[in-house]
């Protein structure tokens, strides 16, 4: 018999290591990102992009990224 596999949606989804956060920047404008913890984004206001964080690494590519919404932009 072999073990059950434990859920993985059960699982919360890891953030970023906080120390990592302070040295990231975004790839295209070198500035300063923002972390959204509900979205698990790192968003770069100046570039108009959102990058997503998957397992707890963040995908710093441009094709990785979603644009940002006008609605985004006013948070």
């Amino acid at each position: 018999m072999t073990d059950p596999q434990p859920s993985q949606a059960l699982e919360p989804n890891p953030g970023p290591d906080p120390k990592l956060l302070e040295f990231l920047v975004c790839p295209l404008t070198k500035t300063k990102l923002t972390y959204d913890a509900a979205a698990q984004e790192l968003i770069s206001r100046a570039a108009g992009l959102a990058f997503p964080i998957r397992n707890g690494v963040p995908l710093m590519i441009e094709d990785a990224a979603r644009r940002l919404t006008d609605d985004d932009l006013k948070k």
